[in-house]
């Protein structure tokens, strides 16, 4: 497995959602499509708040939802003679800002910033996750 953080691969632009190794790593894990979807979005909004956060020369737990708006509405690897619309951005943005919340629990559960999470820690708890609403729905009469 891959110690890398998602930002540590140079080689790697932004516009690229995840490296194939990534892919490999959400498709061995034993979750849904719908979780592994979750996994991939985590890994890549990672990635762009990583980005972020070195632009604005703060901690990513610090980033407002309007800071990352302004980053994606003002992305070039988002423009319109690239496919995407303002539609796309509104919408990439909510998913950034979304994965806020699975990245902030990550972090607090592995005791260290959001910076530094790992794409297997990403993976491993989307996976844990996943395995405990499954328990929970089996307890279920």
């Amino acid at each position: 497995m891959s110690d890398q953080t998602p930002s540590s691969n140079p080689s790697l632009p932004v516009d690229q959602f995840l490296t194939p190794e990534e892919c490999a790593e959400v498709d061995r894990a034993m979750m849904t499509a719908s979780d592994r979807f979750s996994a991939r979005v985590a890994i890549y909004s990672l990635r762009c708040l990583q980005q972020i956060a070195q632009h604005t020369g703060g901690a990513i737990a610090d980033l407002s939802p309007q800071q990352i708006a302004s980053w994606v509405e003002q992305d070039p690897t988002l423009s319109p003679d690239k496919g995407f619309d303002d539609a796309f951005k509104v919408f990439f943005g909510r998913l950034v800002i979304s994965s806020l919340k699975p990245l902030h629990q990550i972090a607090a559960e592995a005791e260290q910033p959001i910076e530094t999470l790992t794409v297997p820690q990403v993976v491993a708890w989307f996976e844990q996750a996943a395995r405990q609403r499954i328990e929970r729905q089996m307890e279920q009469p």
